[in-house]
């Protein structure tokens, strides 16, 4: 117990550990309206974007991507993603601690959704409008991305 206690807690307040995510905003267009997809969170159910930590071999785009794909099945059209800005929030690592964490959200293309991905079971994804997936996200700077979404993508 108190070893559990040492690696969820202490460990990561003494550690520093890295607070940077990457995202992808999945988004794809359908009778000239951009939708978005969101996916449920494995620990709370709540709304969110496909992401992650830093993966080694991978940059930030790449890191995007594999993120989409594991987390929502997403096959991209194979163009580079696209930062189109940032966000930050409170992560809650194992034991409850909450460590500010700045996420760089990168814009994919999606041509299709695999239905067989890693966490297929896991989570629950739907396309929305940017207006209504600004609704049901929490973090205050993504629903400011998501509002202004089509205005980003138009550039």
């Amino acid at each position: 117990m108190l070893r559990t206690f040492w690696e969820n807690v202490i460990s990561p307040l003494i550690s520093r550990p890295s607070r940077f995510q990457v995202a992808a905003l999945c988004y794809r267009r359908l009778g000239g309206e951009v939708q978005v997809l969101v996916i449920t969170s494995r620990d709370t159910g709540r709304w969110i974007l496909p992401k992650g930590w830093p993966k080694r071999g991978y940059d930030a785009g790449g890191t995007a991507l594999e993120e989409a794909w594991e987390e929502a099945g997403v096959k991209s059209d194979g163009a580079p993603p696209r930062l189109i800005g940032t966000y930050r929030y409170d992560k809650r690592l194992k034991g409850g601690v909450p460590v500010t964490t700045d996420v760089e959200v990168f814009a994919i293309r999606v041509i299709k959704l695999l239905d067989d991905f890693p966490e297929v079971g896991e989570r629950t994804r739907e396309w929305m409008t940017p207006e209504d997936a600004a609704e049901v996200v929490d973090e205050t700077g993504l629903k400011a991305l998501l509002r202004d979404l089509p205005v980003t993508l138009s550039d």
